[in-house]
């Protein structure tokens, strides 16, 4: 399956349009990876490098915590030569810029990195970073496959509750946001909220963000790995908490807005985080990590705690270093934002005890 066809969840089914308004899936994939698409654009000038933030971006301690993972995968391995680490969704190649920066000696000359990615390459991209626009083939990565706030920008259709108790999908007409009400959701979109989106029936005005196009992203991911790790960090929810309204927002230079799926800014959903695990667990066969961004960094050496006054005194270089560092850990692992962000670690024929302490089931 192509980037687009397993980015949209399929073929378009009968009844996608209606006038102008078509499927939430249908407009945010064209959105967000059409030609003039939101991340179609990123990496070049005037794109949309700058309307996000993401972990990768907003401290290189992320890249650090990553590396311990990266490290642990390879002695699981046997140190293999080359050892794979591959980034989904990788935006302008920050984290794996930063990995090969770290990377000590012994490590970093076996290291084969490689970006997915819809944009252009950029154009002070590394020459030893890969750039393809497809994830790899089922098997063909010994290493690490990443994907930070990837599972977010995934289009999935959306359906509401109407006033007579019928779930019917939510369409949008791509420029203004304007919605309408369409047909009664296919037989797998209404098998997969039957099963995964808390308990039925469900009251008028639910939305229900249809996840499967999640899971099958993240069982392809996973798939790619024949051995080491596969690592997803994103916004979610778990099945006994999904939010009433839904999470459909946009994003514009760095700030929430409306979501009008008109190219122009992020268009994301949060991810149902236990149906992605689920669906990785099944295709690698053995049990996942999952746990919170704040439990894992802390797990992986990571202290948000600022440096006693003393130190300034002391050392006043050294107390400047330490209460940088003490304030971008705070940032990555705030419960109110970065923090909040659900880790799933699947490990793929190797033991979870491989996993760095902490990190283990």
């Amino acid at each position: 399956m192509d980037d687009k066809a397993l980015l949209d969840g399929g073929t378009r089914a009968k009844g996608d349009t209606v006038g102008e308004a078509v499927l939430w899936r249908t407009a945010m994939t064209e959105a967000l990876y059409g030609d003039e698409g939101f991340f179609s654009r990123a990496n070049q000038p005037g794109g949309s490098g700058g309307h996000f933030r993401t972990s990768a971006h907003a401290s290189p301690l992320f890249a650090t915590a990553m590396l311990r993972i990266v490290v642990a995968a390879d002695e699981a391995l046997g140190r293999p030569n080359p050892l794979d680490v591959v980034d989904i969704g990788a935006g302008g190649g920050h984290l794996l810029r930063r990995l090969a920066v770290l990377a000590p000696t012994y490590l970093g000359r076996r290291l084969r990195l490689s970006a997915v990615e819809f944009a252009p390459r950029p154009a002070d991209l590394p020459e030893h970073i890969n750039w393809y626009r497809e994830p790899p083939p089922p098997g063909a990565v010994a290493g690490v496959v990443l994907a930070t706030e990837w599972l977010d920008n995934v289009p999935l259709a959306i359906a509401e509750v109407d006033e007579a108790g019928h779930l019917r999908y939510v369409l949008v007409e791509p420029t203004s946001g304007a919605e309408v009400a369409g047909g009664e959701p296919t037989a797998a979109d209404a098998e997969w909220a039957a099963r995964w989106w808390s308990d039925s029936p469900w009251d008028e005005g639910v939305r229900i963000e249809f996840g499967a196009p999640r899971d099958e992203a993240w069982a392809t991911a996973v798939s790619a790995v024949s051995r080491g790790l596969a690592v997803t960090v994103d916004y979610g929810h778990m099945w006994y908490a999904r939010p009433r309204a839904g999470t459909l927002t946009g994003f514009y230079a760095g700030r929430r807005a409306s979501a009008v799926p008109d190219g122009s800014r992020d268009i994301t959903a949060h991810v149902a985080i236990d149906a992605v695990c689920a669906a990785g667990e099944t295709v690698a066969g053995q049990g996942a990590v999952l746990t919170t961004q704040r439990e894992a960094l802390g797990a992986l050496g990571l202290d948000g705690v600022r440096p006693p006054l003393s130190l300034a005194t002391r050392d006043p270089a050294g107390y400047v270093r330490a209460l940088s560092a003490a304030t971008q850990a705070a940032e990555l692992m705030d419960v109110e934002g970065l923090g909040a962000h659900y880790w799933i670690v699947q490990p793929v024929g190797i033991s979870a005890a491989a996993l760095p302490a902490g990190l283990r089931p």
